[in-house]
């Protein structure tokens, strides 16, 4: 059973619930509690969010838009379209648009789906040919894509829930260390072969036209044997999901940080958030951030890995935002019974 689906089925039968788990994906459960009410999930997308302020948070575009408004520190960026939606809607800006406006903010830039997940598609971008190569890319199966200006730091994602942060982690793109003997495809092969071992949904694809070009960059191929101790990083991207790792920082976050995340969470209207920032140190006062995005349905199994206490603050907050669902019946149950009197 997938990591998630087991995780809230445990939980949840030892609340007195009942919960089904369709069986051939094991992805997508039912629950019934207690007290009759009834709650679904789909892999991480739980109840606990509102649909519009989660489809708000899904679309990259809009969600910098408002977060803006409200005074954060977003990434500098414009959305641009495909060629039927630019038929039809008031202020439509193409393909070329999107280059013109990347050479405006400054090379590199980074070019991103507006909707994907997992980091599909997300790309630095150096020069015309590539951009032109990954905007037909996104916009062969999506209505429109994000250039925005590339943002050095570290990449953090603070994990809020209601009026904590439940988890704090730098995720780090995708590399190997060489040992003076492989190839650096001979290491991502042994790599992706323990993430298999653990059971994590890893996509490593070593024909990702972003590896090759990354290598090309650094004057190497995957046939290339690293010397001994030799750091390479093949993505720019820091998505877990696409062969990262991470470096829990729950602990030792600056209570700034902590406020921020919790105060982006609720401004969007959610409960339950994954605030990815970009800034130089989470334990220190914040002077400096930008906010990448907000994920509405944070993966979480990547940080269970870690060890035992990341797999224990995992299920905790998995407990409190069942009891959290199963109390938002209660609470309207009380409401409708006053409204009746």
């Amino acid at each position: 059973m997938r990591a998630t689906a087991s995780i809230l089925k445990k939980l949840a039968t030892q609340m007195g619930a009942v919960v089904f788990i369709e069986p051939e994906y094991e992805l997508v459960g039912h629950i019934t509690f207690k007290n009759g009410k009834k709650s679904v999930f789909n892999n991480t997308r739980l109840d606990i969010n509102g649909f519009g302020s989660s489809h708000l948070a899904s679309d990259k575009g809009y969600c910098n838009y408002f977060l803006k408004q409200f005074g954060y520190a977003v990434t500098e960026g414009k959305t641009f379209f495909n060629e039927k939606i630019c038929a039809y809607i008031p202020n439509p800006r193409n393909i070329h648009d999107g280059w013109n406006y990347a050479q405006e903010l400054g090379l590199p830039v980074i070019v991103k789906p507006l909707s994907l997940s997992l980091g599909v598609l997300v790309v630095k971008v150096y020069e015309k040919e590539e951009f032109y190569q990954v905007a037909e890319k996104i916009l062969q199966t999506q209505s429109g894509l994000l250039v925005e200006r590339f943002y050095s730091g570290n990449d953090f994602r603070i994990l809020a829930f209601d009026d904590e942060v439940v988890a704090a982690y730098q995720r780090i793109p995708l590399s190997v260390i060489g040992d003076g003997n492989s190839t650096i495809m001979q290491l991502v092969e042994n790599k992706r072969q323990k993430f298999v071992k653990n059971n994590e949904k890893i996509l490593i694809d070593l024909e990702d036209f972003r590896i090759h070009r990354k290598l090309h960059r650094q004057n190497l191929s995957l046939e290339t044997v690293l010397p001994e101790d030799s750091l390479v990083y093949l993505l720019d991207n820091a998505n877990l999901s696409n062969g990262g790792h991470s470096v829990d920082f729950t602990d030792s976050i600056h209570p700034d940080f902590q406020k921020l995340a919790i105060k982006i969470t609720k401004d969007l209207g959610l409960r339950l958030a994954g605030v990815d920032i970009i800034t130089t140190d989470i334990t220190k006062p914040l002077v400096d951030y930008t906010v990448i995005e907000v994920n509405s349905a944070p993966g979480l199994g990547h940080y269970m890995s870690l060890g035992e206490i990341q797999t224990q603050r995992v299920e905790n907050l998995y407990l409190k935002v069942l009891q959290a669902l199963e109390n938002q019946q209660s609470l309207a149950m009380v409401n409708c019974t006053t409204a009746a009197h």
